[in-house]
């Protein structure tokens, strides 16, 4: 059994805090990542968006005896030095207009879920 909260909750949560708080939790989290210092706490907080937004928890399932590869650590620096930190700006730009719009929400939940690999590879 699931301990999500229901989709009721979710829904209440969405409609009256989530849909700001991701929008502010976001751009904190963005101008962490294009410092030194702050990567670490930003990078955090991109993987709460989905939570921040409607409260769903992150289920990851991974097969047994199955991993998800990841990339060099060298190569997600240099992806995140020339091409993470901009792109996640516009990736988070575009997820947070599609959540404003009733029709755009599914979209931009999915896009949430890829903002790790977006900022920098990061194979959840």
């Amino acid at each position: 059994m699931s301990d999500q909260p229901s989709l009721l909750v979710r829904t209440v949560w969405f409609l009256f805090v989530g849909w700001w708080l991701t929008g502010l939790w976001l751009s904190i989290a963005w101008l962490l990542n294009v410092t030194i210092i702050g990567i670490p706490l930003g990078i955090k907080m991109i993987n709460r968006v989905p939570f921040v937004l409607s409260l769903k928890k992150r289920e990851p399932y991974v097969e047994p005896g199955e991993g998800r590869s990841q990339y060099s650590i060298p190569v997600r620096a240099l992806w995140f030095v020339f091409v993470g930190w901009w792109a996640s700006g516009v990736w988070t730009g575009v997820a947070y207009t599609l959540t404003l719009s009733i029709v755009g929400i599914p979209i931009a939940v999915w896009m949430y879920g890829k903002l790790p690999f977006v900022v920098s590879l990061y194979n959840y």
